[in-house]
Formats: structure tokens, C-alpha cells, sequence
């Protein structure tokens, strides 16, 4: 028998034999997460939508300041040189009109006080008799002597209330001392003075804010403040939060030292989530709008702190796809790579499918 024939015949048995011979089991392939039948689409709440082109304003940013409004601050002072003796509110204490903030001492309310009480006295007296029982001139003077009385406490800074109480009072009442009140709401944001301190008139010892609205002031570069106008609509982000907001001036001045132009936007503060001090990042539309590709802000999502749209594949499954982001305004997110329109993503649900996606890599199924 030919010796190369057998070995040839050989080496085909053995391939037979090993090609004959018990398989390795595979493991099957993990199931894909993002592949959703239609009810699984419709229990996770998710809704396509086609990527377009959003008709949305133009805006300027500019970096603000948050500060009391003036038209709702008041400053509180003695109008006479005074003594502190008590106080009756103190900072964060939120305040009603007429409600007393401290206890002043003052010679010359003293004073004013005995010689209002003497006067009433007399004008009582007088007034009983009637003008035919003394001359003109004495039931003149005596009606302006009390009214002088009154007018000087009223411009020391006391109350008809409290001037009520005095007379009734009597000569007890006149020991100079009187309670500074609030000329109208608001929350003391400063209160510097002591107990026991001496005070000269106009002496600012609180500060009254109303604080439903504040001002935020934007310092922008003069190209861009000069397009801007009163009554504009303005953004205000803060907290992780937006606020809107009204340009009410423009300032038509130029700071020296920033070489910016300061615009004062007035913000409605009722929720009370700006505070005189802080910094702030202002959005003002400038009018006019721009055609930009933009989705709602919630169908984007972050993964790997890459900010990712879910779009659908022509064989239905759901893909993460990295989109590079512009500005969000109304809800909208401009996207400025990463998806072209006409495109099929995930509008609302991405969230739903983002756990999917994290449970699946972490092994949950």
C-alpha cells in the first residue's frame, strides 16, 4: 500500500473524529435594554417626536448683580437727636406698617410733649367757653399753640396714635420717650446701633425692604446694551433655577473702571429666591427671533457626563446618541451637533430608558 496514500487517509479519520466531537456550549447574548416592544414603549411613557428647526429670540448674556429695590426699601431714622432704650425688632424680622422697632428718648420730645399737654389744657378750656366769651386773638392763640404741639411730635417722627395716648395719659406721659415706627412694610435688612447708644438725627438705625421684588443689575458691554430696550423680557438664572423678569432702564453712562453699561431688570421675588448681594447670570431678548434646531429640555439626558439624545434606528431600537448643546430658553435646548432634523428621538421617557440602560450594565437585567 502506498505510504503517503495511508497518511492521508489517516489525517482525514482524525479531522472527521474531531469535527464529530462534543461542541462548547455559548452563552447566549445578553438581550438588548434598549430594544422596547410597543408595550413596553407605552408602559415606560415614552413619545418620539421628529427633530426641527424652533423659531426661538435672541438673547444676551450678561453676568448681574442682585439688588433691594429701591422703591421698596425705606430707611428708618430718629428725626431728633435721640437715646436708644429698647429695641423692638431685630435683622430678618419681617414687619408690618405701624409696627414699633425701638424705644427712643429725646429732651426735646420731653418738651414738646409738656408743653402739647399744657396746650390742650388750655385750648379745652377756651373751647368750653366759646369764642364770645374770650377775645379772637386769645382762642386763636391757644388753637394754634395745640396745633403747634401736635405738628412738632408729628415731625419727630410720633403718630396720631401715639400722640392720642399721650394726652390721655396726662402729665405722666411727658417723660420724652417714644416708639420709632415702621413707615411701612417690609423685612429689616440692617439694624446697626446699640441698646443704650446715642443717636443724631438721621441716623440710619434699620432698613425696611419689601422684598416681592428686588433688582438685578446686568453690566454689559455698550454694543450689546444698545440693543437693548425698556419693557424687554429677561431671564434671571439662579439656584438652578430661572426667573423671569423686566429691563425698566438702561443706563445711558458708561462705568469707568468696567467699561460696561449697567441695566437694571426688575424681578419678581415673591418666592423669595434672590437675595441683595448675590451674583447671578442675566438672559435679555433683544427682540427679533432666530431659526435654531432645539429639543425640550427634558429629552436629553447625561451619560458619562456627555449630554445624550435617545434616537430611534431604523430597526426600532433605541440609541444613545451624544449631541452637543446651546442655550435652553422656554423650555427648548438648542442643539448644535450631534442630531440633524428630521431625525426620530425620544422626546419624552429618555430618563425611563437611561435606568434601563444603567440597570443593564450594572448586570441587573
Amino acid at each position: 500500500m502506498n505510504t503517503s496514500f495511508l497518511k492521508r487517509s489517516l489525517l482525514g479519520m482524525a479531522l472527521l473524529v474531531v469535527l464529530a466531537g462534543p461542541t462548547i456550549a455559548q452563552e447566549p447574548a445578553p438581550a438588548n435594554p434598549l430594544a422596547l416592544d410597543a408595550k413596553a414603549v407605552k408602559d415606560a411613557g415614552i413619545v418620539l417626536d421628529k427633530a426641527g428647526v424652533r423659531a426661538l429670540g435672541d438673547e444676551l448674556k450678561a453676568p448681574g448683580e442682585v439688588k433691594a429695590d429701591a422703591y421698596s426699601t425705606v430707611l428708618v431714622s430718629p428725626r431728633v437727636e435721640s437715646q436708644v432704650l429698647a429695641r423692638k425688632a431685630k435683622l430678618g424680622d419681617v414687619v408690618k406698617a405701624g409696627a414699633p422697632l425701638v424705644v427712643l428718648s429725646a429732651v426735646q420730645v420731653a418738651e414738646t410733649q409738656g408743653a402739647l399737654i399744657v396746650a390742650e389744657q388750655d385750648w379745652q378750656r377756651i373751647a368750653s367757653l366759646g369764642p364770645q366769651a374770650v377775645s379772637a386773638r386769645r382762642y386763636n392763640e391757644a388753637k394754634v399753640q395745640r396745633d403747634q404741639a401736635r405738628a412738632k411730635l408729628r415731625a419727630y417722627g410720633l403718630s396720631d396714635s401715639q400722640i392720642g395716648g399721650l394726652l390721655r395719659k396726662g402729665s405722666a406721659g411727658a417723660d420724652g420717650s417714644f416708639e420709632l415706627l415702621a413707615p411701612a412694610a417690609g423685612r429689616v435688612t440692617t439694624d446697626e446701633f446699640l441698646v443704650g447708644e446715642r443717636v443724631e438725627p438721621g441716623r440710619t438705625l434699620f432698613t425696611l425692604v419689601k422684598e416681592d421684588s428686588v433688582w438685578v443689575v446686568a453690566q454689559m458691554a455698550p454694543s450689546d446694551a444698545e440693543r437693548v430696550k425698556a419693557g424687554a423680557d429677561a431671564r434671571i438664572l439662579v439656584h438652578d433655577a430661572e426667573v423671569p423678569g423686566t429691563v425698566v432702564q438702561r443706563s445711558h453712562q458708561t462705568n469707568e473702571s468696567t467699561r460696561t453699561v449697567p441695566v437694571r431688570i426688575e424681578v419678581d421675588n415673591r418666592k423669595d429666591l434672590l437675595h441683595p448681594g448675590e451674583l447671578v447670570e442675566a438672559r435679555i431678548a433683544v427682540g427679533g427671533v432666530v431659526q435654531k434646531l432645539a429639543v425640550p429640555a427634558e429629552s436629553i439626558v447625561l451619560l458619562q457626563n456627555q449630554p445624550t439624545v435617545f434616537i430611534v434606528k431604523a430597526d426600532g431600537q433605541f440609541e444613545p446618541t451624544p449631541v452637543m448643546v446651546g442655550d435652553t430658553r422656554d423650555g427648548w435646548t438648542v442643539i448644535t451637533q450631534g442630531l440633524k432634523p428630521g431625525t426620530t428621538y425620544v422626546r419624552k421617557g429618555a430618563f425611563a430608558l437611561k435606568a434601563r440602560l444603567l440597570r443593564s450594565q450594572l448586570g441587573e437585567g
